[in-house]
C-alpha cells in the first residue's frame, strides 16, 4: 500500500482502524474525515514543550479529525465534532512558509497523518518555495509503523503520545483495545529512524532540531498503568527520547457529568508517585508541568485563526 498517494483513502487502510472508508469518494472514516483536507487552526503556539516552543514559538496546525475516540480529549470540537474548514494543499504549503515567516520554531503537524498524502505533497511543495524549519508530528501515537516508514523522511521530530498500558483502560476511555501494543510497536519504528539519521540534535539555544518526546497524561487514579507506560518506553527508546509527563488533565463536561475519577483533576500526589518513577527509571531528559496547567485556557481557540489566504 502507498500511504503517501490518494489511492489510499478508496477504501481507506491508513490507520489502525483500517475502517474501509470510501473517503475519497465523500464517505468519513472513523476518523470523522473523508479525503477533503480541512484544518481548524494555524497559529504560533506557546504550549509546548521548551524544546519546541522556546520563547518565538511552534508553528501549529491543526487538523480536523482522529482515529481515537478518547472521552477526555480537550480539543473535542475538532478530533470528534468535524470543526475546521477545507483547504487545499497548496493552501497548506503556504501557511507553513506564513508560520515561518512568523519566527516559528518549527512547523507542527497536530494530528495529521489521516491526511498524509496531502502533508507529504504540501512538506514537497513548502520546502521547494524556501521552508527550512524542522518538521513536527505531533501524533497520538495511533499510527501504523508502516504509515511511520512512509512518512519518516518527512519528519525531524516525533511528538507522540504514548497513553495507556492496559488494553482494558484503552478500550474504556479510547475506543481501541489495541491501543498499548500499536503504541509501542510505533515507537520502536520511530526510534529506529532516529538512530537512523543520527539521534537527537538540538541547536545552541536548545531548539529541538531532530529527536523524540514521549509524552503521557497522567489521569486520576491510574497511577499504576502510568508507571507501566514509563516502563515500556524505557525499554524501548532508554535516554533516546525525552519523555513528558503531563499533569493537565482537565475533566470536560462529559467526564463532569459522568462522575468517577475522572470527574476531578489529578491530585498532586498521583502526579508525584509517577515523575518519582520516572527518575528511579533514569530518564535524563525528562519534562513535567508546575502547578496551574490545570485549566482549559490552554486548549486554543480554534477559530480557523490562520487558515484562510492565498495559496502557494
Amino acid at each position: 500500500m502507498d500511504y503517501l498517494s490518494e489511492d489510499v483513502f478508496e477504501a481507506c487502510r491508513i490507520c489502525p482502524r483500517r475502517c474501509g472508508a470510501a473517503r475519497s469518494a465523500g464517505k468519513a472514516g472513523l476518523c470523522g474525515a473523508t479525503s477533503q483536507l480541512r484544518i481548524a487552526r494555524a497559529a504560533l503556539h506557546f504550549w509546548e514543550e521548551p524544546p519546541i516552543s522556546g520563547e518565538s514559538g511552534s508553528g501549529a496546525i491543526f487538523f480536523t479529525g482522529c482515529p481515537l475516540r478518547c472521552v477526555f480529549c480537550q480539543n473535542h470540537n475538532i478530533s470528534q465534532e468535524g470543526f475546521g474548514h477545507p483547504i487545499t494543499v497548496r493552501r497548506l504549503a503556504k501557511i507553513m512558509l506564513e508560520l515561518q515567516d512568523q519566527g516559528a520554531l518549527n512547523i507542527n503537524l497536530v494530528t495529521p497523518f489521516h491526511f498524509a498524502p496531502q502533508v507529504h505533497e504540501a512538506l514537497q511543495l513548502a520546502k521547494e518555495a524556501g521552508l527550512t524549519l524542522p518538521i513536527v508530528a505531533n501524533t497520538s501515537g495511533y499510527e501504523l509503523p508502516a504509515l511511520i516508514n512512509a512518512v519518516a523522511d518527512d519528519i525531524d521530530i516525533w511528538l507522540t503520545d504514548f497513553k495507556y498500558a492496559s488494553s482494558d483502560l484503552a478500550r474504556k476511555l479510547s475506543g481501541a483495545a489495541d491501543y498499548p501494543e500499536v503504541a509501542a510497536e510505533g515507537l520502536r519504528h520511530m526510534h529506529r529512524q532516529l538512530v537512523s539519521k543520527g539521534g537527537r540534535k538540538e541547536d545552541a539555544d536548545g531548539r529541538m532540531l531532530q529527536g523524540i518526546i514521549v509524552r503521557h497524561l497522567v489521569l486520576p487514579e491510574q497511577t499504576d498503568d502510568s508507571c507501566n507506560v514509563l516502563d515500556m518506553v524505557w525499554d524501548i527508546c532508554g535516554n533516546d527520547a525525552d519523555l513528558s509527563v503531563m499533569n493537565q488533565y482537565t475533566p470536560n463536561e462529559r467526564c463532569r457529568t459522568a462522575g468517577g475519577p475522572l470527574s476531578r483533576p489529578l491530585s498532586r500526589d498521583e502526579y508525584e508517585i509517577v515523575l518519582d518513577h520516572a527518575d528511579d527509571l533514569g530518564f535524563e531528559r525528562l519534562w513535567w508541568q508546575e502547578g496551574g496547567t490545570v485549566s482549559e485556557s490552554f486548549v486554543p481557540a480554534f477559530d480557523a485563526t490562520g487558515v484562510e489566504g492565498e495559496e502557494l
